[in-house]
C-alpha cells in the first residue's frame, strides 16, 4: 500500500457522509491506504470528502470535484470545433481509429475534449489522490447519457507517464503534456479551487525528461499546454503555437519530431 500524504507530511483522511455509498468509500480508502472518519473537524485542514455528489478534495472553504457535466456546453459542434486543443490535435490523414495519450491527466478535462473529438485517450496520472478524483468523476459521468459515449473512450492509467512513454508499442497519433503551472504564476488561468492541487503535488520539476520521452515516441503530434506568456517547456521551441486569451498550445508536428528524434539519437552516438 502507498501512504498518501500532503506536502507537509500530514496524513490525509477520508470523511464519509451519512448519505454516501459506504462500500465505495471503503474501497477508495483501502486503495489509498487512508483512514475513514465520519465527523468533520476544524482540525482537518486538507482532506478527502465522499458524499452523494462524489469524491472531493477539501481545503478550508474550497472544495474540488472532478466534474465532466460542466463540459456539456463545449460539446456543441461549433464549440468543439473551435476549442484550441481540438484545433491543435487535428490530424489531416483520414483515420477512424485515432489514439491519444494525455501524459499529465490531472482531472481529465483536456482528455475529455480529445475523446469528444474522436480520439481514444489513455490518461496517465501518477498522483494517487488526483487519480482517485479523476476515476470518481469518470464513474459518475458514465451514468449521464450525453457523456457516456465519450467517457467510454477514456482509460485512466495510474502510472508515471515518463516511464510509460519509453515503452510505447501501439500506434499513437497525439501526445498531450500539461505539466502543472508553477505556484508563482499570477495568471487568472490558475483558478482558486485548483490551488488545492498545489498542496498535494508540486509543479513539474523534470521538464526535460518529460518532453524528451514524448518526442521520442513515433507520433504525429506532441502538444504542450502552457500559460499564454509562459516560457517554452524545457526551453524547446515547437513547430508552431495556437494561442488563446490565457493559454496557448505549443505543437511539435511529425516532420519536426522526426528531425528532433534523429538529432537525439545522433547526440547519443557522439557522446558514447
Amino acid at each position: 500500500m502507498m501512504e498518501v500524504t500532503i506536502l507537509n507530511k500530514e496524513k490525509i483522511v477520508l470523511f464519509v457522509s451519512k448519505n454516501a455509498d459506504y462500500n465505495k468509500a471503503e474501497s477508495i480508502a483501502k486503495k489509498l491506504d487512508i483512514n475513514m472518519v465520519f465527523e468533520e473537524s476544524e482540525n482537518m485542514s486538507l482532506y478527502l470528502r465522499f458524499d452523494e455528489n462524489g469524491l472531493a478534495l477539501v481545503s478550508k472553504d474550497m472544495k474540488l470535484y472532478g466534474d465532466f457535466s460542466k463540459m456539456c456546453k463545449r460539446l456543441k459542434t461549433n464549440n468543439l470545433r473551435n476549442e484550441l486543443l481540438v484545433k491543435a490535435a487535428k490530424i489531416k490523414e483520414k483515420n477512424k481509429n485515432l489514439n491519444a495519450i494525455d501524459a499529465t491527466a490531472g482531472l481529465g478535462e483536456d482528455s475529455f475534449l480529445l475523446a469528444a473529438a474522436g480520439f481514444n485517450v489513455k490518461l496517465y496520472e501518477k498522483n494517487p489522490i488526483i487519480a482517485a478524483l479523476l476515476i470518481d468523476a469518470l464513474d459518475r459521468a458514465k451514468n449521464m447519457p450525453d457523456l457516456a459515449k465519450i467517457i467510454n473512450k477514456m482509460e485512466v492509467i495510474e502510472e508515471d507517464s515518463i516511464n510509460a512513454l519509453k515503452n510505447i508499442n501501439e500506434k499513437v497519433d497525439v501526445i498531450l503534456l500539461d505539466p502543472m503551472f508553477p505556484e508563482r504564476t499570477k495568471s487568472g488561468l490558475v483558478k482558486k479551487k485548483f490551488q488545492i492541487l498545489h498542496e498535494i503535488e508540486t509543479p513539474c520539476n523534470n521538464e526535460v525528461e518529460l518532453i524528451n520521452a514524448a518526442l521520442a515516441v513515433n507520433t504525429h503530434k506532441v502538444i504542450i499546454k502552457r500559460p499564454l506568456k509562459g516560457e517554452y517547456l524545457a526551453g524547446m521551441k515547437p513547430s508552431y503555437s495556437i494561442k488563446g486569451k490565457a493559454i496557448r498550445y505549443d505543437v511539435w508536428n511529425k516532420g519536426r519530431l522526426e528531425y528532433r528524434t534523429a538529432l537525439y539519437f545522433i547526440s547519443i552516438k557522439l557522446y558514447r
